[in-house]
């Protein structure tokens, strides 16, 4: 090492190169490697360093392993050491060469598949974190110097770029290839097509034991068979070994027996005087070669018995080698009929996907054009609402006019009543003072008659004015309750109206026309409701009216005993008010007949639109029915698409992950 280190400097000197202290340091720190490493990782090494240390690799060959890893050559730093590599490097036996880190490019690739065509000594090359794989001629050229090479065992292309193309000349390679023992492709881009292509060659490669192919993006069916197959060289090259050293055995032992039978015969001669001791040993001569003849031919037979076995599971390898091709046949038949099925497939989905995307969007614009119904049959119904309040409002008014009457009417009742109490209390007094001095008090008593008479006609008269006031009152509240039934059956009759207009527009509408009809229903027979309720109180309102007068007739009918005449008369009058009374409690009856007419109407109309609707909601439900059934057929479709797309995935998992452990255990049974 340090003759090497004297030869560095002075090259160094003699050709004007500034040697690196680095180098320097370097070469000081290998001093007891004892000249069988050579190790500069880690140093930048220039051009001109780098060709000094080819001159002095040219004058002192005894390095074996000569290590450059993260140098950072240069391209023409890298082409001084390919090319003393390629002339001078096949002097070194056994040698290993490492350039781990380099960034080495095309030339650099084309440079190390020259050195493998042509050394003939180096056993393993390092090319580690590297970017051959980049260059796909460069690359090509590298695995061609590869096929010829016939005495590299081991090389390490970790973290190279290499791509599926990359993997299939690599294939190439190793398919002429039979003295590579292991191989190093992890963390490379190498994927399913690239992985096929190794495990491919290594069917025809009977060298290739060890196998690292981790970080590849190569499925783990392809990767057992990979594994799979590196296994077989494994057991076949421990089979050729032992053969091997068997051979060697029974070589040794025939040599060994040659050598003895030599020797024995050639002891005969000295002993030819005993002719009986000759017989004797040539008779024990004779035993031993039997022993040794029958010990060869056991030999040979197990010879010829691990022969007969290997050529045996030669021919169990070229079976399965058939049968794997035959199974990568029909696979691909497989795969193009699958792959013709699921075009056709997709086709018949495309058409089927744009049919049903045509007819959302039909049913998209009906349920646009639906919507917009809906909103303005809720406007109309709100309108409708805001009259039907106004109506309310109205309602309420009047009823609170009507009470207010009815009010005034009691209180006038109830004043008129004590006021024909106070009248028959007087009377009575009167009656009991007349019995008292009827015969004293005759002219006195005509007098208090006269006066009584005038009293009475007054209270008549008065009786009479409230009766024509109520009378008119009465009037009054009936015209006001036709008016109001007027403008109810009018109001009625305008609704029925609108409501016919828009039947037309509801039988387009469905959902939306049934609640607004149910609810304009709910309106009506609220509004039905009010006015019975409204009728029945007008009714209770004539029968207290009707009830005062026969209290009123009841009281005057004490004073028709009185005055008969005077009763009678009073009597007539109160018949005649209360035959008016029943007459317009008949015209009463006649507006509830009309009211109840008017029901009816209404209930002839709601049966119809009653029955509309049904028909409309029955339509609806065929519509929902055909609707589902639409739906339940999209639905079918989809389960029978994703159903078809899982048997599909499911297939094309099936032949991904198809290992070739299986087609291999096939034979065997």
């Amino acid at each position: 090492m340090e003759d090497f280190r004297r030869t560095y400097l002075r090259l160094c000197k003699d050709g004007g190169v500034e040697p690196q202290e680095s180098v320097v340091a370097q070469l000081q720190e290998n001093r007891a490697a004892q000249g069988s490493r050579l190790d500069l990782s880690g140093q930048s090494l220039s051009a001109d360093t780098c060709s000094v240390l080819a001159k002095v690799l040219q004058k002192d060959t005894i390095f074996t392993e000569v290590s450059l890893s993260d140098c950072m050559l240069s391209e023409e730093a890298l082409r001084i050491i390919m090319t003393w590599m390629t002339e001078n490097f096949h002097q070194q036996l056994n040698a290993k060469y490492c350039l781990q880190g380099n960034n080495l490019r095309s030339k650099g690739a084309e440079v190390l598949g020259r050195l493998l065509a042509r050394n003939k000594t180096l056993r393993r090359l390092v090319l580690e974190w590297n970017a051959l794989g980049v260059w796909e001629e460069a690359f090509s050229l590298f695995c061609e110097g590869l096929a010829s090479n016939s005495v590299l065992t081991h090389l390490d292309l970790r973290n190279n770029q290499i791509h599926h193309h990359g993997a299939s000349e690599l294939g190439l390679a190793l398919k002429h290839n039979n003295t590579l023992e292991a191989l190093d492709l992890r963390w490379n881009n190498i994927g399913l097509l690239g992985g096929r292509s190794l495990l491919e060659a290594l069917q025809k490669n009977q060298s290739i034991v060890q196998l690292e192919m981790a970080g590849n993006n190569i499925p783990s069916d392809t990767l057992r068979a990979l594994e799979q197959t590196t296994g077989h060289n494994t057991d076949r090259q421990s089979t050729l070994r032992e053969n091997r050293s068997r051979s060697q055995v029974l070589g040794k032992e025939i040599h060994k027996l040659k050598e003895e039978k030599g020797q024995q015969v050639s002891v005969t001669p000295q002993n030819e005087t005993t002719p009986m001791s000759t017989s004797a040993q040539i008779g024990q001569l004779q035993e031993a070669l039997n022993e040794r003849k029958s010990a060869v031919n056991s030999l040979t037979a197990k010879l010829q018995m691990t022969e007969a076995a290997l050529a045996l599971s030669d021919q169990k390898n070229h079976n399965m080698g058939e049968l794997l091709t035959r199974v990568k046949a029909e696979k691909e038949d497989l795969r193009e009929r699958q792959s013709r099925e699921r075009k056709k497939e997709q086709e018949d989905s495309a058409l089927r996907e744009g049919k049903l995307l045509r007819e959302i969007h039909n049913l998209t614009e009906t349920n646009v054009q639906l919507r917009s119904k809906v909103e303005e049959m809720e406007r109309r119904c709100k309108s409708q609402q805001q009259q039907i309040f106004d109506l309310k409002q109205e309602l309420t008014n009047s009823t609170a006019e009507l009470k207010l009457r009815l009010a005034q009417t009691e209180e006038r009742l109830e004043i008129e009543k004590r006021r024909s109490k106070q009248a028959l209390e007087d009377m009575d007094s009167l009656r009991q003072k007349e019995v008292e001095h009827v015969t004293r008090h005759l002219e006195e008593s005509e007098r208090a008659l006269q006066e009584r008479i005038f009293k009475m006609e007054g209270q008549r008269i008065q009786l009479e004015e409230e009766l024509s006031k109520a009378k008119a009152a009465c009037v009054t509240e009936r015209a006001q309750a036709e008016e109001e039934l007027g403008r109810v059956r009018t109001q009625v009759r305008l609704e029925e109206q609108e409501h016919v207009s828009t039947l037309e527009e509801k039988l387009r509408l469905v959902r939306s026309s049934l609640q607004e009809v149910q609810h304009h229903c709910s309106q009506q027979k609220q509004t039905i409701s009010e006015l019975q309720v409204k009728n029945s109180q007008q009714s209770i309102e004539m029968d207290s009216l009707r009830r005062r007068i026969e209290e009123l007739q009841q009281g005057l009918s004490g004073k028709d005993q009185e005055k008969v005449a005077e009763v009678s008369r009073v009597r007539v009058e109160l018949q005649e008010q209360i035959g008016h009374l029943h007459a317009e409690r008949t015209a009463q009856g006649g507006l509830k007949e009309k009211i109840s007419a008017l029901e009816r109407e209404i209930k002839v109309l709601s049966s119809s639109h009653r029955e509309a609707l049904l028909d409309k909601e029955s339509e609806m439900t065929s519509m929902l029915e055909k609707l589902r059934l639409r739906e339940a057929e999209i639905q079918r479709m989809r389960e029978d698409e994703a159903q078809r797309a899982s048997y599909l995935q499911s297939a094309i998992l099936a032949y991904v992950q198809g290992s070739p452990l299986g087609h291999y255990s096939s034979p065997k049974k």
